[in-house]
């Protein structure tokens, strides 16, 4: 018996293939649970159709999950100056904020290298590296 596929049948096929099964096992467990239709010629040419929708929708899902791959690697907030010297200040290191030449706040997830004034003729070069937070679920 020859059966198109309604939805992925593991060990069988994906949705779309037509697919030769035994009788028994078409009649009683694909047809009932709608995971499969008869292959005659009006339901091939249906199949053309499904197969279409498939990949517009496989494309359609793989735009939404790259947008999502991209808003993982953006802050919520952001890193400033500020954000920077309180975390020198716990590490034991005492600097001022203004000290620090960060331009702009840091807006993603990466490493960074910040100027620092020390001093008016001594300046050094801060690593700040941005790390993205685990979350615990319990």
């Amino acid at each position: 018996m020859e059966v198109i596929l309604k939805e992925d049948v593991n060990k069988l096929g994906s949705r779309g293939d037509v697919v030769k099964v035994a009788e028994g096992y078409g009649r009683n467990y694909l047809l009932p649970r709608k995971l499969a239709i008869v292959a005659n010629e009006g339901n091939k040419a249906v199949v053309v159709q499904m197969k279409a929708a498939s990949v517009r929708r496989s494309a359609k899902e793989k735009t939404q999950a790259e947008e999502l791959a991209k808003q993982n690697e953006q802050l919520f907030g952001s890193v400033t100056s500020s954000d920077i010297g309180e975390a020198l200040t716990k590490k034991g290191f005492n600097l001022d904020r203004r000290q620090i030449q960060l331009h702009e706040p840091l807006k993603t997830v990466g490493e960074f290298t910040v100027p620092v004034k020390l001093h008016k003729d001594v300046s050094a070069h801060l690593k700040v590296v941005i790390e993205k937070e685990t979350v615990v679920e319990t």
